[in-house]
């Protein structure tokens, strides 16, 4: 947190005084000019020539400078508001750009971002850029339990807890975290990053989707608890709960109000990930 913090702090002061050292060195330009054209001793230590000259071109520059700052912020595209889990890839993508890399989610089974880590992770051995530590952490619901989402629909549509379909998630996950975590030791035995990839189990059911990238930008959603599907053409239905059509919400930092909010997230979800179980996988592997 301590170097998202750091970074919305030095983002605010840069746009709070860019504009404040620009105006004065053009203001101390114009000033300078001005000075020289009309004091001869001035004109003569700097030996220029055509000071008025200069001097009104920066002070055109001083009064446009707003202007065409302000313009450039109008013409640059918005951040979106709203995106699909289709779209992760562009947010890992960024979010791989930093020296210290971290992302968290909160969700189902962590498919669609799982895909997305794995493609960037490889990459890493072959072009690692400025990626020197990665820390990915999944939190998926506790499989090992009792569930009522995901479970089996029973009569009348009620959700009858099916402890075959939650051992197929379950390994599922750990698949997932072995794909993960097989990367994650091949670059750090390269010596050049230190990454981790781990999964976790919180308790309750998959009701909200959540990705944090680098602790400065939260995506949010929720899931379509509703969802059915089947397993076999003639087998029993579901309620699965679909990751990949899931609408999220993009919170970015450098607003008084966003920041309060990326801030929450974080802060939810480090209380989480200290609460959750270890999986059965890693408990055996450790015994």
């Amino acid at each position: 947190m301590a170097d998202g913090g750091a970074a919305q702090r030095l983002r605010r002061m840069q746009e709070r005084f860019e504009p404040l050292i620009t105006r004065f060195i053009l203001g101390g330009i114009f000033v300078t000019g001005l000075v020289a054209q009309f004091v001869p001793p001035v004109g003569d230590a700097i030996e220029g020539k055509a000071y008025l000259g200069g001097a009104l071109l920066s002070l055109v520059g001083y009064v446009l400078y707003d202007a065409v700052k302000d313009l450039s912020s109008s013409v640059r595209p918005p951040a979106p508001a709203l995106v699909n889990s289709g779209d992760l890839a562009g947010f890992v993508s960024e979010a791989f750009k930093a020296r210290k890399v971290e992302i968290s989610f909160l969700g189902y089974t962590g498919e669609t971002l799982q895909h997305e880590l794995y493609n960037r992770l490889r990459a890493l051995s072959v072009n690692p850029g400025q990626t020197r530590e990665v820390s990915v952490r999944m939190l998926v619901p506790d499989f090992e339990q009792p569930m009522t989402v995901p479970a089996r629909v029973g009569p009348d549509g009620q959700h009858v807890d099916d402890p075959a379909f939650r051992e197929r998630l379950l390994r599922r996950c750990e698949e997932y975290e072995g794909v993960l975590s097989g990367i994650a030791d091949q670059l750090n035995r390269n010596g050049r990053q230190v990454v981790r990839c781990e999964y976790r189990f919180y308790p309750g059911i998959p009701g909200q989707k959540i990705c944090i990238f680098n602790r400065v930008q939260v995506l949010h959603g929720f899931y379509d608890l509703s969802v059915r599907m089947r397993l076999q053409r003639t087998g029993p239905e579901y309620y699965d709960p679909k990751g990949y059509t899931t609408d999220l919400n993009v919170c970015s930092p450098g607003t008084a109000a966003s920041d309060p909010v990326v801030t929450m997230w974080n802060k939810h979800f480090d209380d989480l990930w200290a609460l959750a179980s270890v999986p059965s996988w890693r408990r055996s592997a450790a015994a």
